[in-house]
């Protein structure tokens, strides 16, 4: 017997329809809505600009200043300094995640380690490692170790203070469980510990690649050896505004670029993982 709506207090359901066309329509929106904020933005920018409602040295067109990176992509410079700061970026980023994990899993698992490092640790994370760069050059002379080693510094931390905590909150159940099926310290280490904290890690890991990446271009405006740092300052010198600002487009296109393969490189290590399933 089919049931009479209720007057009053309660709605009738929603078709089935309507629910389905509002998913597809928020899934649009979710799509396009990026592409919508930065065409707004980019058409703001042309206008202000065309319209003198500030200084073209202030602010140049969005056009020129994409003809200005059409030039450097054609001319092979962008290409040169983009090799250059990545190579710097991800250099750094190997020496931070292969050193800050390991040294995280330590202290979890090593008291005296934990005691040692603890101090440190809370010392130096609040810390603007920037501040160390006069040593690092004095150290590390004013080359590529020393922006390299400066960008590294910086981003360990991060991934030590994580992997610490992730291999730390691992249940002690999976632990115990896994010792009792006579898997030795290493397997538990190996298949239990370190892949129970993977989600936590990866994300310490994409943290500490934008740090890498600012920390690169700040040791290049300072420091000058080519890449996109050097290449913002050497136009801010010669007054060529168009340059500097095509060099900030450049910076976060290629940081986005970046932060989306840091992405899809989770997704495919933590293919066995119940957010990936979540996501599918």
């Amino acid at each position: 017997m089919a049931l009479a709506p209720q007057i009053g207090g309660s709605t009738a359901a929603a078709p089935p329809g309507a629910s389905r066309a509002g998913s597809l329509l928020r899934l649009a929106f979710d799509r396009v809505g990026p592409f919508l904020t930065l065409g707004s933005l980019l058409i703001a920018w042309e206008l202000a600009a065309r319209l003198e409602l500030v200084m073209a040295f202030l602010l140049p067109p969005a056009s020129g200043v994409a003809m200005r990176i059409f030039q450097d992509l054609f001319t092979g410079r962008l290409a040169y300094d983009i090799g250059i700061t990545l190579y710097r970026a991800i250099s750094a980023f190997s020496i931070a995640a292969i050193g800050g994990i390991t040294l995280g899993i330590l202290i979890s698992r090593v008291a005296a380690i934990r005691w040692f490092f603890d101090p440190l640790l809370s010392i130096g994370l609040p810390m603007p490692k920037v501040a160390l760069l006069p040593i690092f050059m004095l150290w590390f002379g004013l080359f590529d170790a020393s922006k390299v080693l400066m960008a590294a510094f910086s981003a360990s931390f991060q991934i030590v203070v994580t992997t610490w905590a992730a291999t730390r909150g691992v249940e002690r159940e999976l632990v115990w469980s896994a010792r009792s099926l006579g898997a030795s310290e290493r397997e538990i280490l190996r298949e239990v510990v370190f892949r129970a904290a993977m989600p936590q890690i990866l994300t310490g890991l994409q943290i500490a690649m934008p740090v890498c990446m600012i920390v690169v271009l700040v040791t290049e405006m300072i420091m000058g050896g080519q890449g996109l740092g050097d290449s913002m300052l050497r136009s801010a010198r010669y007054v060529d505004s168009p340059g500097v600002f095509a060099g900030i487009v450049e910076i976060g296109l290629i940081g986005f670029g970046v932060m989306k393969i840091m992405e899809v490189l989770r997704r495919r290590l933590l293919a066995w993982h119940q957010e990936t399933q979540k996501d599918q």
